[in-house]
């Protein structure tokens, strides 16, 4: 096979790149017929074994309720495969899909999990794996407590055998409860059972290449960390926009909205991963340690039915919501979210969150963090931007240059993975010619490629057993505490989110959020 060329900045450049083979493993998919598994899971773990990191003695068995054959299943893993694989189609080769197994059951039925384990058994010996399993529940929340108590039940967890137990893992995927009661209880099912090291939390913006590089690029390198605090940095804006409105998820997102679905998980890890202190080491405990410790030292919401009532947020709320109405995106007309298939006519549930949170600890005290996602907006966009404080006195007043534009740090995460910094620079041209230049780099223009899918990488950590990028307990219960306030008030104020049309930025309440402040929004794709 031809080397691809290497892209002028890599060469010459050392890399350390460790990428682990996984130890031999047998997984068990519940609700492998669904459309997780389809889009995400079978291609993932496809590409894993591409990249030459599964290991030989694998295997997979799918677990649901629909009827599926083995060679059915294989079919449908094959179809899968090929349609969702981010590089381009990938024939999945016959190898890997002789390794997929299916078996029909109910998840309350004890005798499924007894027939699971004479399957397991049998498969495992085929394959060589010595007792090392992995369950992921890939199926709706409400069965979680139900499938987590027949594995515990049937004996698959090995809890209190320290030999074995290591070597068995859950996966979970959020949402991890809709409240601090229901998060909680769901944590003592699973604590039951399982041993927190056995758990894995999937919050799958972690997984994202940008996301995780956050660490690197603070704690790798010594120029950042010194001005990394409230001596330097203005503001921190998080963003994440979508283009796209409830689509086939309406069901589900009218009883959850934006504050549950997006804001309580992706937003608060990513602020977590911007604003913690450096951990003592890579390990996945004092890693999150730091995430908790910085998610503590939020500052509480204090929503009253004044703020409410009004709809702009007073100093202690700094918290708004808004819903898409009929608008036009792309060119073509789309209906307001209450005109949309499966939601309620009169639903109050938001589609936007937009929110200003201050950390009360030494590193950024009085630095404002912005956060803000929604739905049904201009343009899809996901990043986290740092501004930096003007410089405190310019040069160049006598040639009408009193105020420079501060510097901007941006890690760019969808739709193209990237890092960006603005700052100053002399032009070509006269002897004051001052003008604003952008450091960046794509990671899919530097290394040829579309990054991995991040379920990739999350699948692999599982197997080999690191917790890093996977969220703990107290972790959920932490980011639920701190937004409980925000939704008893949401429930027990009768007036709703504001409206916003479909194919907006922002709307007024939102902004004024920012401009309290004197600053704004950055615009959505902003270089």
């Amino acid at each position: 096979m031809a080397n691809r060329e290497v892209h002028p900045f890599l060469a010459g450049m050392e890399m350390i790149c460790a990428e682990t083979p996984t130890p031999p493993t047998a997984i068990t998919v519940f609700g492998a017929s669904g459309d997780l598994a389809r889009r995400k899971l079978l291609p993932s773990l496809a590409q894993i074994q591409q990249r030459g990191l599964l290991h030989e003695q694998f295997c997979l068995l799918g677990c649901g309720r629909t009827e599926y054959s083995d060679e059915q299943f294989r079919e449908l893993a094959a179809s899968a495969i090929r349609e969702n694989s981010g590089n381009g189609p990938l024939e999945a080769p016959p190898a890997f899909l002789e390794k997929l197994y299916y078996l029909r059951g109910e998840y309350d039925d004890p005798s499924t999990y007894e027939r699971l384990k004479t399957r397991l058994t049998e498969l495992r010996k085929k394959h060589g794996i010595d007792r090392c399993d992995l369950f992921y529940l890939s199926v709706p929340p409400l069965l979680y407590e139900t499938i987590i108590e027949h594995l515990g039940a049937a004996g698959f967890s090995w809890k209190g055998d320290p030999e074995c137990h290591r070597r068995v893992r859950l996966m979970v995927e959020k949402p991890f409860g809709r409240d601090l009661r229901s998060a909680t209880q769901l944590n003592n099912v699973i604590a039951k059972w399982f041993e927190e090291s056995q758990v894995y939390r999937i919050d799958h913006y972690l997984g994202k290449e940008t996301v995780q590089n956050i660490m690197i690029f603070r704690f790798a390198n010594a120029i950042f960390e010194p001005i990394w605090g409230r001596n330097h940095i203005d503001n921190v804006q998080i963003t994440i926009a979508e283009t796209l409105g409830v689509e086939h998820r309406a069901s589900y997102y009218d009883q959850s909205g934006a504050l549950r679905d997006i804001f309580q998980n992706h937003m608060l890890q990513m602020l977590a991963l911007v604003a913690m202190e450096p951990p003592n080491s890579f390990d996945a405990d004092q890693v999150r340690d730091e995430k908790i410790k910085l998610l503590r030292a939020v500052r509480p919401f204090v929503c009253g039915s004044g703020d409410l009532a009004t709809g702009n947020p007073s100093a202690k709320c700094r918290i708004v919501r808004g819903q898409y109405g009929p608008g036009r995106i792309g060119g073509g007309p789309v209906p307001g979210y209450r005109q949309e298939g499966g939601v309620a006519p009169g639903s109050r549930t938001e589609t936007f969150v937009a929110a200003r949170l201050l950390i009360d600890n030494w590193r950024w005290k009085d630095v404002p963090f912005y956060l803000r996602t929604g739905k049904r907006l201009a343009r899809k966009d996901t990043e986290i931007a740092v501004t930096f404080k003007e410089i405190p006195h310019s040069l160049f007043g006598s040639v009408g240059l009193e105020q420079m534009p501060p510097n901007v740090l941006i890690f760019r995460i969808q739709p193209e993975e990237g890092i960006s910094l603005r700052f100053q620079a002399k032009h070509p041209g006269s002897k004051i010619c001052i003008g604003t230049l952008k450091m960046t780099f794509s990671y899919k223009d530097l290394f040829g490629m579309e990054m991995p899918e991040a379920y990739q990488r999350l699948l692999l950590d599982c197997m080999l057993g690191d917790q890093t990028l996977f969220t703990r307990f107290d972790g959920i219960e932490v980011t639920w505490r701190l937004l409980m306030p925000v939704l008893e008030a949401w429930q027990n104020h009768p007036s709703g989110p504001a409206e916003y049309a479909a194919g907006s930025e922002s709307f007024p309440q939102a902004d004024a959020l920012v401009e309290a402040d004197g600053r704004q929004w950055r615009r959505l794709g902003e270089t």
